[in-house]
């Protein structure tokens, strides 16, 4: 396992090119909380953000415990990254305005209530233990490519 506390131009490429990732927080219950997003990106070296579109517990939970993971895993290479950070909720202000342009330049149309910026604590790598029995990726792509073309 690879641990990484900046995020290298391959983890930026890798989060910025997937199109779906669940964020983790904790309920003031000490529950847990998972919550897709649609829009995680790396923002700079240190930091990924997403949008608060329809994220109510996770905003609430955020307030109250800024400790979050993030995990983006590609579905066909069973690759990708599980992200641990301190999320601070933004609604205005100039890195709310710039995030808020890139996400509209992007294509994202939904209402924003509010922009997470997540500094980074660490980066893990995570892979499918496929991997570890010697499987390429190119194996493992025509496996999961045909698993749902054929579902």
């Amino acid at each position: 396992m690879v641990v990484v506390k900046k995020i290298s131009s391959k983890v930026k490429n890798f989060l910025n090119s997937q199109k779906l990732g669940y964020v983790a927080t904790v309920s003031p219950q000490g529950g847990p909380n998972l919550s897709p997003k649609g829009t995680i990106i790396a923002w700079d070296d240190e930091t990924i953000v997403f949008a608060d579109i329809r994220s109510p517990n996770t905003i609430q939970n955020l307030e109250k415990n800024p400790g979050l993971e993030i995990n983006v895993v590609d579905p066909i290479l069973r690759k990708g990254y599980r992200v641990k950070g301190q999320g601070t909720i933004i609604k205005d202000g100039k890195i709310y305005e710039n995030v808020l342009k890139h996400y509209r330049k992007i294509g994202v149309k939904s209402p924003i209530g509010a922009i997470v910026l997540v500094k980074i604590d660490e980066i893990l790598e995570v892979t499918s233990p496929l991997y570890d029995l010697g499987i390429s990726e190119d194996e493992m792509k025509k496996k999961w490519k045909k698993y749902f073309m054929d579902s």
